[in-house]
């Protein structure tokens, strides 16, 4: 499925680098362009868009509060977080926002298409240099911590292997292809293992693993 994709940044020349990266890409349709959360949200409005590039450090309205906004209008647009920042409260409160992915805008172009990609095949990712940041800054929460690091999920072997690669930021369709099995097959092993960790989605999955040392 071709997607429209929308990027949100206000330096020109990285904006222009970012269009240039999707442009001629097999799963992009669209291509829309913001320098400013305020225009994005008129845009994101006024068209169909599935997936957003959001810079964090955007002028007046940060990509934090743009990201909010927009998840509070629709639940299903794919929003990937760009900042040249990894600073805890932000990489908390991008997640706590909505955002799909946290990624460096040192990332490499070809590696965040294929990010991109991942995120709209309903992937949640973040950039490994952000894990452990991820971790240190929901320390205190217990929404996704069991309280018990050796709590038994009953996960099979193969479940406890999808896992660990969900939480490596891969797709369903890569994971089919790495294992050697059918994308149907993955799905039904991903439905599996929310309901054994008892959380709604996939970045939820991935945090209550890392955190509660699951894989």
């Amino acid at each position: 499925m071709k997607q429209n994709i929308l990027i949100v940044e206000d330096h020109e020349l990285t904006r222009f680098g970012l269009k240039t990266t999707f442009e001629g890409v097999e799963y992009v349709d669209k291509i829309f362009e913001a320098d400013s959360a305020e225009t994005a949200i008129d845009i994101f409005d006024n068209n169909d868009i599935n997936i957003i590039i959001m810079d964090l450090g955007l002028p007046k309205m940060n990509g934090i509060e743009a990201t909010r906004q927009i998840r509070n209008k629709n639940k299903d647009v794919r929003i990937i977080m760009l900042t040249s920042h990894n600073d805890e409260k932000d990489v908390l409160n991008s997640l706590k926002a909505g955002a799909n992915a946290y990624c460096s805008k040192e990332i490499n172009p070809q590696r965040l298409v294929r990010v991109v990609q991942s995120v709209a095949d309903g992937a949640a990712w973040f950039d490994p240099s952000i894990a452990h940041i991820v971790l240190k800054a929901s320390a205190n929460t217990t929404d996704l911590s069991t309280g018990d690091n050796h709590k038994n999920y009953d996960l099979t072997t193969r479940e406890a292997q999808i896992l660990k690669l969900m939480t490596e930021g891969y797709s369903n369709m890569e994971i089919a292809q790495m294992l050697v099995i059918s994308v149907n097959t993955t799905k039904a092993h991903v439905a599996n293992i929310l309901q054994k960790l008892e959380v709604e989605d996939r970045l939820q999955a991935a945090l209550k693993a890392l955190k509660n040392k699951i894989v």
